[in-house]
């Protein structure tokens, strides 16, 4: 399961991790968050989200999410796509990060292209006669993940990591609602 580390602007990293605390009733494993101050020192954040990216990074990877490109906490980011392992995308926003946790299980590369569909889906005009969403948020997230991974298991090329993820997308394709670790 690729580590998550969002890189921000002051309070925003913490914020998004909180939110997505509250979709899921909990913050999952694995996912950073590096609040960068207007008087930080950009020398000791790099050390800090390189510690970071050492810490959540898995068999798969990690996922670094920062919220402006060309801005002190994407240029801080970039120091860390020459890690290996590790891509680094800028614009992040709550669908990209929601759709960035629901697919954390799957190769890198996916992850990243699920992201960024993730990001560009989220983003609508709302108005009268607006359609219902159908970028995969809440309340149920990962419905598309889901989806994707029975998918796979039909045709034999799932990867998914263990009896409870398989429970997990068992439980999400007969109810349509993915429940927090540890939800009864």
């Amino acid at each position: 399961m690729a580590g998550i580390l969002i890189i921000a602007h002051a309070p925003l990293a913490t914020a998004l991790r909180e939110c997505i605390a509250h979709i899921y009733g909990g913050c999952p494993a694995r996912i950073g968050a590096l609040d960068v101050l207007p008087d930080s020192d950009p020398v000791e954040v790099v050390a800090q989200a390189t510690s970071e990216i050492e810490r959540l990074r898995e068999d798969n990877g990690a996922l670094v999410l920062t919220d402006m490109f060309g801005a002190t906490p994407s240029n801080i980011a970039a120091r860390l796509a020459t890690v290996p392992q590790v891509r680094v995308l800028a614009g992040v926003n709550l669908p990209m990060l929601v759709r960035a946790v629901c697919y954390r299980t799957t190769p890198l590369d996916l992850l990243v292209e699920k992201a960024l569909a993730g990001a560009s889906k989220g983003i609508q005009a709302i108005g009268p006669g607006t359609p219902a969403p159908e970028c995969g948020c809440a309340p149920t997230p990962c419905a598309e993940a889901a989806a994707d991974a029975a998918e796979q298991a039909a045709a034999g090329t799932a990867s998914l990591t263990g009896a409870t993820d398989s429970a997990k997308v068992a439980s999400v394709l007969s109810t349509g609602v993915l429940k927090p670790a540890g939800a009864a």
